[in-house]
């Protein structure tokens, strides 16, 4: 691929290695479309849950949740448009925006090696929306108890369409 390793992604949840959408960037890995750079800390904290079908969200909302871990990768253009495509970039369920990631260490020294990067941040129509409803309760990381509640695409109801039900979702009353 020759220095095409242009983009830093910051995956999160399912894309994580022994996570059920890994197999994307294993894909990726074996046509040097991707390289695994390795594990990161989000520099700030951010909500990150999970909504309908397991699916995890992070919520660009800095400040409020934790410090998140996962993994960087480096990717090609072309790998770059398949991860664009997983997350339904263009029907707005999630955003490819910047994070800054950094390697966990215990002194807090800001300066030890910030990288911009960027993540799939939950789409702004309903992310913030989806942090209140889930009573802005957050997690660190995504596991892999987390990941056995996760739906994939193909084993949800025929006719469910994830960003219409996400809609009913956070716009329900809390009653």
């Amino acid at each position: 691929m020759g220095g095409a390793h242009k983009n830093l992604v910051f995956v999160y949840g399912t894309l994580k290695r022994n996570h059920p959408n890994y197999f994307l960037l294993e894909d990726l890995i074996s046509k040097h479309d991707a390289v695994f750079v390795g594990q990161r800390t989000t520099r700030l904290q951010y909500p990150l849950v999970t909504g309908l079908y397991g699916i995890p969200y992070l919520i660009n909302k800095p400040g409020s949740g934790q410090k998140i871990r996962g993994e960087l990768y480096s990717v090609s253009k072309r790998g770059l448009v398949r991860l664009d495509e997983l997350e339904g970039i263009k029907v707005e369920h999630y955003e490819r925006l910047p994070i800054e990631v950094v390697i966990e260490e215990e002194e807090e020294d800001e300066s030890n090696g910030v990288v911009l990067a960027e993540a799939y941040f939950a789409h702004c129509r309903f992310g913030e929306r989806l942090w209140e409803k889930k009573g802005k309760c957050g997690m660190c990381e995504f596991g892999e108890n987390d990941a056995v509640l996760y739906v994939r695409p193909k084993d949800r109801p025929r006719f469910s369409s994830v960003l219409d039900e996400i809609e009913a979702f956070v716009s329900s009353s809390n009653d």
